[in-house]
């Protein structure tokens, strides 16, 4: 059946995804949802679907002012794992889909990736400067590990010495450390693993296919051990939820090896308010209230704010708090709250028959 802008819930929730709702796509008139009749209690979860992607350029640019970068790469849209807080949701309005499970189990993957990315680098119009990877979706989501667009990217930034940030919250980056290595001697790699607690089940309930919290900081431990920079994001602080974890966070990161850290406050764009307010209602009805009010006390009495002077802190007095509790935290255990400046000085256009011969 069809429905104009229906925002029906689906009747039950699905292991190992963020969310079983689909909301209407904010661009479309008419909207397909599933008929509740149509819906059978044994219904197994959906699949995750793979898609070609074919774009022009791999390349995003954006002039953001309270963003750390400028210029950034996404091998993948969409995310499997599933993270029901993730900001990056409605981008998959764009391509016509839902920012709720379609988000999550419709995934379009960037196959030419690396060619794209080595085209850019031998264009005589790129400055050298750092990029980061990835600033929307996850470069290392379960699916990377099969396919490996992610590696044949970083493969690409060895070869031109380019520098590189990559932010993750997966184990699997701990598989290209020989890269990331590689990288290194040039001041060309930083590392930021995202952790947002340490509580292994909140963990599965918002972050279903991410790793879980000893995991993430198993993999800080093994870059720190190899010599990678390495630090945290603590992405997103949840008020009411996540946010007194702060300093036990910080503590359990610098133990492991952790040199610097950032946080970035729960931001609720467009169709991930009511997703994330259906998510509260299943998993924390006791406390939703008071979650959804303290964002709004950090958000201008609204559930979301796209200010770029306050979307990624907040404001107010519980804004305030959360930065003092940060940065004492970070005093306390010896952690930075700065990344490595990186490098572009070892940048090199090297002709592929010069390839050759360098490698021999």
């Amino acid at each position: 059946m069809e429905e104009h802008k229906s925002n029906k819930m689906l009747p039950k929730s699905y292991h190992g995804r963020g969310t079983s709702n689909n909301p209407a796509n904010r661009f479309e008139e008419i909207w397909s949802v599933r008929d509740s009749e149509w819906n059978d209690p044994e219904d197994p979860a959906p699949k995750t679907q793979f898609f070609k992607d074919t774009p022009r350029s791999i390349i995003t640019y954006n002039d953001s002012p309270d963003l750390p970068f400028t210029v950034s790469i996404n091998p993948y849209r969409g995310c499997e794992h599933g993270c029901i807080y993730c900001y990056a949701r409605p981008t998959h309005e764009y391509l016509g889909l839902s920012a709720g499970l379609d988000f999550e189990s419709k995934i379009f993957v960037k196959e030419d990736a690396a060619k794209l990315l080595r085209k850019e680098f031998f264009s005589a119009r790129w400055q050298p400067q750092i990029v980061t990877m990835s600033g929307v979706t996850d470069p290392y989501q379960p699916i990377e590990r099969r396919l490996g667009i992610t590696r044949q990217c970083l493969e690409v930034f060895v070869e031109f010495r380019n520098p590189v940030a990559i932010i993750t919250k997966n184990y699997l980056v701990t598989r290209d450390i020989d890269l990331l290595e590689k990288l290194n001697q040039y001041n060309a790699v930083a590392i930021y693993i995202s952790v947002t607690t340490l509580e292994h089940k909140l963990s599965g309930l918002m972050e279903p296919r991410a790793s879980r919290p000893q995991d993430r900081l198993s993999t800080i431990k093994e870059l720190k051990e190899r010599g990678i920079p390495v630090g945290i994001l603590l992405a997103p602080v949840i008020p009411a939820l996540t946010d007194h974890e702060i300093p036990a966070i910080l503590s359990a990161c610098a133990k492991v090896g952790a040199q610097f850290a950032g946080y970035v406050v729960l931001r609720l764009p467009y169709g991930v308010k009511s997703l994330f307010e259906d998510w509260l209602t299943q998993h924390f009805p006791d406390r939703k209230e008071k979650v959804l009010n303290r964002i709004r006390s950090l958000r201008g009495g609204k559930l979301n704010d796209p200010q770029f002077s306050s979307r990624l802190r907040g404001e107010g007095v519980f804004a305030e708090q959360i930065e003092a509790l940060f940065a004492v935290a970070c005093k306390k255990v010896g952690i930075h709250n700065r990344g490595p400046v990186l490098s572009t000085s070892a940048f090199q256009r090297l002709h592929p028959t010069q390839l050759t011969l360098f490698d021999s």
